[in-house]
């Protein structure tokens, strides 16, 4: 058997909400002192744990509220879970919030490299992979203008297109293969199936269940929080398009 190259031991992840209203800090400030700020626990993954081997492709369904998101950027170092732990064993590439991690004062062409590094490329590897990027955002002139003057299309194509650019060990994906035109929609689309059949492990989030049996053979079923099914994707698809129907 491939080895494991993501293990997620007894993952718990806790937020803590203020139960009252507060509009601005001033605000926050007077019910602190005063002790009026009262909390409620949020548990959004409980005792969670599972492992995923090299080369798998691996779905995550449930409703939302389910946990998928948060298990995503707990997965790929984004948060921290309240308890338990997450080892891996490669580079990550998420797929989460495309853009989200710009410099907006830096151009296309700067935040290149910047987000390049922070997914562990070296100034050389960007350097020879910078005319691959560029060509397959298709931002045109754009690549030299301030981020901050981009559409949110325009950023997530760009950090699209760092992160399936820079070969990644695993690549995470939350909901993102609407991104931009028709045309990069189906350059992003045959991308991603080509970074799949190289071998690479993949973890993908979506609603929609025809995604999820089409780009992935088994597939993770969070319900409130908890791990409800794991296995062979047919079958929990299955269960879970059958547990939706009950609810109609």
């Amino acid at each position: 058997m491939s080895k494991v190259i993501i293990d997620v031991r007894n993952v718990t992840m806790n937020f803590r909400l203020t139960n009252e209203k507060v509009d601005n800090l001033k605000d926050f400030v007077l019910k602190l002192l005063k002790k009026d700020i009262h909390y409620s626990n949020f548990f959004a993954l409980k005792d969670i744990s599972f492992q995923i081997h090299e080369g798998e492709r691996i779905g995550i369904i449930g409703h939302n509220g389910a946990g998928k998101s948060t298990l995503l950027k707990i997965i790929s170092g984004i948060i921290k879970p309240t308890k338990g732990e997450v080892l891996v064993k490669g580079s990550i590439a998420p797929l989460l919030e495309l853009g989200a991690g710009f410099d907006p004062e830096l151009s296309g062409e700067d935040n290149i490299y910047l987000n390049g590094a922070i997914l562990g490329k070296t100034k050389g590897y960007l350097e020879n992979s910078y005319e691959d990027i560029k060509k397959f955002a298709g931002l045109g002139d754009f690549i030299h203008s301030p981020v901050k003057n981009y559409s949110s299309g325009m950023r997530a194509r760009l950090g699209f297109s760092i992160a399936v650019q820079v070969e990644p060990d695993i690549l995470i994906i939350d909901e993102i293969l609407g991104v931009g035109d028709e045309n990069f929609r189906r350059k992003s689309s045959e991308k991603m199936l080509q970074l799949m059949n190289s071998g690479k492990t993949v973890i993908v989030v979506s609603h929609s269940l025809g995604q999820i049996k089409q780009l992935t053979d088994k597939v993770i079923w969070l319900h409130e929080g908890e791990l409800k099914e794991i296995g062979e994707t047919q079958l929990v698809c299955s269960h879970y398009e059958s547990y939706v129907n009950s609810l109609k």
